[in-house]
């Protein structure tokens, strides 16, 4: 050996790591006695082969490194997730999906990893009938969106133009436009539609202002269908300066974890999620130390740990939330938690639209309606939609498609019925 000073504490049978074989292998060269004796030892009390050494003094002479070089870090896009939902958490089916796809493509093992790897630090993976019907619904919507603002063949140019659906005049001022993919910051409607300021927004409108002003708690609830999540955005389509809006999606199966992550991916932080739930909650805490309303969709889906979650959130010293919960059973689902009911400020309930607007709501809403007289308004209404908005904008889709693909198609209450029956739930 030439050395056994050196290497007298590892020919015992010990195991020494890289970095401090490497620094030890460096110390005997820069004194001018390193030889291949050394190298052979490293290698045994290393366990490792000769050539490996070799290969880890050149890294440590020509980059400085003593390390292992860190693997690059598989991330999976919010496409994989949504491919992984549709296959019910089967990592193969994603695979092969990739491989389909073309490109560079990881290996199934590195999948695997950097699937659970991410589970555990709190991604929640939807279910895959959930994700289905979120994906057939979204298709539908665009499907009918696109027949509604797809132009006429040149044969067929002038009977399309007869039946174009009339431009939004000036009368529509109270209310908020639509883009043309039928969608309005998460609310889904008709190609054509705007949102109208009902009695029921402006008193959300009241209920939210008043919590912002002292950053307390509103609970906006009311049956499916009527509205809420379309009222809260026009609550907040305008907030006073300083103000940030927040939404957080609830997550299906919600847990303490998969909110804590929908939370930190709401506020759109930088870097990775973290690995701990000590330092996510110092990130979110920090970031909503600004004045911020927190509105959490779909909060009837809440358990009862997710909502002690949102309270020390709220409850935090450094934090200037207003809290908004909305859902269809939401205020059920607070009644759970004594401590969080008792500090709602507003139960703001969406009520079925009045008989008495009905006629005026839904001209405002889609010009489609406005050549339907009055009293048989008030007849659909009463026949089907039965004040529920969520209805009122798929009868209007429907009879969108009735009229852009059936010949002298006209709006009479023959046709309407026919359409009644695809809105209306089988008994």
């Amino acid at each position: 050996m030439g050395e056994p000073g050196v290497w007298g504490e590892v020919t015992a049978g010990l195991r020494v790591s890289r970095p401090v074989l490497v620094a030890r292998l460096l110390e005997l060269e820069a004194a001018g006695a390193l030889t291949t004796a050394h190298v052979r030892a490293g290698a045994q009390v290393g366990g490792v082969n000769v050539r490996t050494v070799w290969r880890w003094l050149d890294a440590a002479r020509t980059e400085g490194r003593v390390e292992r070089r860190p693997r690059a870090r598989l991330e999976l896009s919010d496409q994989m997730w949504e491919v992984l939902a549709q296959a019910g958490g089967n990592v193969a089916a994603l695979h092969r999906h990739l491989k389909a796809a073309g490109g560079e493509v990881p290996s199934l093992a590195s999948l695997h990893r950097a699937v659970r790897r991410d589970l555990q630090a709190g991604r929640v993976l939807p279910d895959r009938a959930v994700a289905r019907r979120e994906r057939e619904e979204q298709q539908t919507r665009q499907a009918l969106a696109d027949l509604a603002l797809a132009g006429p063949s040149e044969g067929d140019a002038a009977k399309v133009a007869a039946r174009r659906l009339p431009r939004l005049g000036p009368e529509a001022t109270g209310s908020l436009p639509v883009g043309e993919n039928g969608a309005l910051a998460g609310v889904a409607l008709p190609a054509g539609a705007q949102l109208v300021r009902t009695s029921s927004v402006r008193s959300v409108a009241e209920s939210v202002g008043q919590a912002m002003a002292t950053q307390g708690a509103v609970c906006v609830f009311g049956d499916p269908g009527r509205g809420k999540t379309a009222a809260v955005r026009m609550a907040l389509g305008e907030v006073p300066p300083g103000w940030k809006v927040t939404w957080v999606p609830v997550p299906v199966r919600p847990s303490v974890a998969g909110m804590r992550r929908a939370v930190f991916d709401a506020l759109g932080l930088a870097g990775r999620f973290p690995h701990t739930s000590a330092l996510a909650d110092a990130a979110v805490t920090g970031a909503l130390g600004e004045a911020r309303v927190l509105v959490v969709d779909e909060a009837q889906r809440l358990p009862v740990p997710c909502l002690e979650y949102l309270q020390s959130l709220w409850d935090h010293p450094g934090t200037r939330i207003t809290l908004v919960l909305v859902g269809a059973g939401s205020e059920r689902a607070l009644s759970r938690l004594p401590q969080v009911a008792s500090r709602i400020g507003a139960w703001q309930e969406v009520p079925r639209l009045d008989a008495a607007e009905v006629a005026t709501v839904v001209t405002g809403f889609h010009p489609l309606w406005r050549t339907v007289p009055a009293p048989d308004l008030t007849w659909i209404d009463r026949s089907c939609a039965h004040g529920t908005f969520r209805t009122w904008a798929a009868l209007t889709a429907h009879l969108q498609n009735a009229l852009l693909t059936t010949a002298d198609a006209s709006i009479d209450r023959a046709l309407l019925r026919r359409l009644f029956k695809r809105v209306a739930p089988p008994l």
